[in-house]
């Protein structure tokens, strides 16, 4: 019996061009830590880096600990002191970026109406970001964190999709089995791969990403309003 669906969020609830997102932000970031004495280049290059070391984090660290102590390599070892610059920048500037991004009319609806079964929710995003960005994306997407059980941030999780670690981590926080659960996303690399443990799946083709080219005849798949009948359908 399904007990809990695991969301991804980027590109599933909330429509996103990774590209056109991707352009924005680092655009945006970067002119806004210029006058805090960060040279643009030198800026981008370190998050690389940082985001980098974080979809490699090993889980002896969380990935906020492993961003920043790779971070601070370009930046100065010194940069945490200025980290309150890039909390501002989530805070005034980030929402700017949501022009980027699309709109799904059924992801808040859908995320409710599961919940309302007495399901459990649990938001599987890749936990690159800070809590307060992954707030801001929600928020885009008209959800909020009440909706979510959990929500994968850089700040509480020790490694990243598509690792099967990540996906430990998150049963072993909610005392779920992998059957108990289905993984709801639409990049085949990391959002599919919760299959191998047992997880069922489902995958989303509005803004697919499936960068090895694989052959995704066999997953479940369809459209945000189709997931509540097809859940119900598992049993």
């Amino acid at each position: 019996m399904i007990k809990a669906v695991l969301f991804d969020l980027d590109g599933s609830l909330l429509p996103m061009d990774q590209e056109k997102f991707i352009k924005d932000y680092f655009g945006r970031i970067a002119r806004y830590l210029a006058p805090h004495g960060f040279e643009p280049n030198t800026l981008i290059d370190a998050i690389w880096r940082g985001t980098g070391a974080m979809l490699a984090n090993d889980g002896s660290m969380t990935n906020e600990e492993r961003f920043w102590q790779t971070a601070s390599a370009a930046l100065g070892s010194d940069v945490r002191s200025k980290e309150c610059f890039f909390e501002r920048f989530y805070h005034e500037e980030f929402d700017e970026v949501r022009h980027s991004c699309g709109f799904d009319p059924d992801a808040a609806p859908t995320v409710r109406a599961l919940r309302e079964r007495g399901l459990r929710i649990i938001l599987a995003t890749s936990p690159i970001f800070p809590a307060v960005a992954t707030r801001k994306r929600l928020a885009w997407a008209g959800l909020s964190p009440d909706d979510f059980e959990l929500i994968t941030t850089y700040e509480n999780s020790r490694f990243s999709k598509p690792t099967l670690a990540y996906y430990n981590d998150i049963l072993d926080k909610c005392g779920l089995a992998p059957e108990e659960c289905i993984m709801v996303g639409n990049d085949v690399g990391e959002d599919m791969v919760a299959s191998e443990l047992g997880m069922r799946v489902y995958l989303l083709p509005r803004d697919l990403i499936n960068r090895k080219g694989a052959d995704i005849s066999d997953y479940p798949q369809g459209e945000l309003g189709s997931l509540v009948d097809y859940v119900a359908s598992l049993g």
